[in-house]
């Protein structure tokens, strides 16, 4: 499946000329979660540590000049055993450009990519590995969202199915430096597959500190609606209660 997006993001690259960065990506964009941000605070590359967030989500940072930094935190459901659910982490990093037909192609370091899968069920602890995953999004749009009003940010993947929506958190993008940050002798600083796996067992941990988001107080929850109909039998209770007072007293 890697080998086979490799190849067709290789012949796309070719066949269609591309176009320069583009100054609406820029900024580092997160899910609704409001959790998972790039940068810092979510990988410390020189410790090899993963931190984990609070809740699931996606973000994604794109700069001006070409180069873009991906977080994902999942958790994964165990239907057979609900008691053993995983957690996993991912991180890349690389390169982008935007093909004239509008499609992103993102290219990462690939010596650079960290998963961390946690199955407590399975393992003791966490089970770091490396990471690499080139990415075709067919198109994009950033616009205003008019409920949130902030700005908005949706990727249409490979086969046209829609991520979940980012909004914009952090302008300038908050991210680790744009370059190889774990350079090995037998792998390139591109976004082919990383040449070896390094296994190693981590905890997840916590960052030393974390600086607020733009948009903190712009993804709030709905209020819901007065339920009249909770009031209205309040009210016959109460009535009930002073009519049996009335007679009895």
């Amino acid at each position: 499946m890697l080998q086979s997006l490799q190849l067709l993001l290789a012949a796309g690259t070719a066949l269609l000329p591309l176009v320069a960065a583009q100054a609406d990506l820029v900024g580092t964009w997160s899910t609704k979660s409001h959790s998972v941000f790039t940068g810092p605070g979510f990988y410390d590359p020189v410790n090899e540590k993963m931190f984990e967030p609070q809740h699931p989500g996606i973000s994604y940072s794109f700069t001006a000049d070409g180069f873009y930094e991906e977080a994902y935190y999942r958790a994964i459901s165990n239907p057979r055993r609900p008691q053993c659910p995983e957690g996993l982490i991912q991180w890349q990093h690389g390169t982008y450009q935007k093909l004239t037909n509008g499609s992103l192609v993102l290219t990462p370091f690939g010596v650079d990519g960290r998963q961390l899968l946690s199955s407590p069920c399975q393992y003791q602890q966490s089970i770091l590995t490396r990471y690499t995953q080139p990415e075709l999004y067919l198109r994009y749009s950033v616009y205003l969202d008019s409920y949130h009003n902030v700005q908005r940010l949706d990727l249409y993947q490979f086969n046209g199915a829609p991520m979940n929506a980012m909004y914009l958190a952090y302008s300038p993008p908050q991210m680790l430096p744009t370059q190889t940050l774990n350079p090995t002798s037998s792998a390139k600083a591109t976004g082919s597959a990383a040449t070896g796996t390094a296994n190693a067992k981590r905890s997840f941990e916590g960052p030393e500190e974390f600086s607020e988001p733009l948009n903190k107080n712009a993804l709030l929850p709905r209020k819901e609606p007065l339920n009249t109909d909770k009031w209205w039998w309040f009210g016959i209770g109460l009535t009930a209660v002073g009519s049996v007072g009335y007679f009895c007293f």
